[in-house]
């Protein structure tokens, strides 16, 4: 609350009027009301049972007037903008103004010298300490009605967080797959190829480039990283990405724009995204695609032996070959690793994609041939 009502007195005071609120804190005020009001609750019939010890500590009601209702909900749509705050937060840091307004509310001794991520995180932590709340309430209720509406209720919330689990997954994909998007760049293919020469007045017809639809969320992203493409003539940085049935090569361009500059980074790296994807999104740089995707059942993987690195100076090599559907070999790219050990990673990763994929493509035709026999009348 320090952090969110300092900045609302900042801004009713025409200052951080672009930072918007709801994307940093989104319901964090409606969850602190819901939450106060379910401990006041609880412990105001704790209070009543010492006070007159009479009386039935009758904390059922409460259990379920917040568990059954609003109170697990709320703390998923807080969860839910978790990922998406702190991915702004880290962009809205570099400000200067902004870096201001954060070490002005850490000073607050309330804070705890804890910072704004610290203190973001803790509802989280709040919805999966409850069902141990609830389990050693469960392990101390004497009533068996009592304890199977405890049980039940336990069994709600550790539900709620599962599907919550699900859903900032998937939620942590789409972002991350969205980035994608704006880092993979599609040239056209006269573009790519000077070979291919398309008249001007026939480009616009032909601009519709449709290849970003390959990189939907459905195909699921195995692994990536840097290497270095041997040419003719240079090394050349590109970053690889390897999906569950293509792997794609990209080369890598960096932000010849140095500090001081004018937009150095005008797309915020997504903390879903590998380390180093990051750092080179924030330098404003971005993968072109180098060449069309390689199928995996059109991909094949050679090692380059210990003789060819002595006598080509090549270090940590493996050649990737890629076929048409007529066996011609029609693409080679020859990979350098970094290190041996993320050679044999990258080889490793390629071969375990391509035999899963060939076993999935055996699954669909052994379904699609092994229908049971069709009756003479139809």
């Amino acid at each position: 609350k320090i952090f969110m009502n300092t900045l609302k007195y900042l801004q009713s005071n025409e200052f951080l009027l672009d930072v918007d609120l709801w994307r940093l804190f989104a319901n964090l005020e409606e969850l602190s009301k819901m939450s106060l009001t379910f401990v006041s609750n609880f412990f105001e019939i704790v209070k009543e049972h010492v006070n007159n010890s009479e009386s039935s500590m009758d904390f059922i009601f409460v259990l379920k007037k917040y568990f059954q209702e609003d109170l697990c909900q709320t703390h998923q749509i807080y969860c839910l903008n978790y990922s998406s705050a702190v991915f702004y937060l880290e962009n809205l840091r570099q400000r200067e103004d902004f870096g201001i307004y954060l070490k002005w509310c850490e000073q607050n001794k309330l804070c705890k010298r804890l910072h704004l991520p610290d203190l973001l995180v803790a509802p989280l932590h709040r919805l999966t300490r409850y069902p141990l709340l609830l389990n050693n309430i469960w392990k101390r209720c004497t009533d068996e009605r009592e304890k199977g509406f405890i049980w039940s209720v336990k069994e709600k919330v550790e539900k709620s967080i599962w599907d919550l689990e699900g859903k900032v997954k998937w939620l942590d994909n789409f972002q991350k797959f969205r980035q994608l998007h704006e880092v993979i760049i599609w040239p056209q293919v006269w573009d790519r190829d000077k070979r291919f020469f398309v008249p001007e007045c026939l480009k616009q017809s032909l601009r519709e480039n449709i290849s970003e639809n390959i990189l939907s969320s459905t195909n699921r992203l195995l692994h990536e990283g840097r290497l270095t493409l041997a040419e003719s003539t240079r090394l050349l940085d590109v970053y690889l990405f390897l999906f569950d049935d293509f792997l794609l090569i990209t080369k890598i361009k960096r932000n010849k724009k140095k500090h001081g500059g004018s937009d150095t980074s005008s797309i915020p790296a997504c903390p879903c995204l590998a380390p180093e994807l990051q750092s080179l999104v924030r330098e404003g740089g971005f993968c072109t695609v180098l060449d069309q995707p390689i199928p995996l059942d059109r991909l094949f993987l050679r090692n380059v032996d210990p003789l060819h690195v002595a006598v080509f100076s090549l270090r940590n090599a493996f050649l990737i070959q890629h076929e048409n559907r007529y066996g011609q070999c029609i693409a080679v790219f020859l990979l350098q690793a970094q290190t041996e050990t993320t050679k044999k990673t990258w080889m490793s990763q390629i071969e375990t994609a391509i035999s899963n994929s060939t076993k999935q493509h055996e699954t669909k035709k052994r379904t699609i041939f092994c229908f049971p026999d069709e009756s003479s009348g139809t």
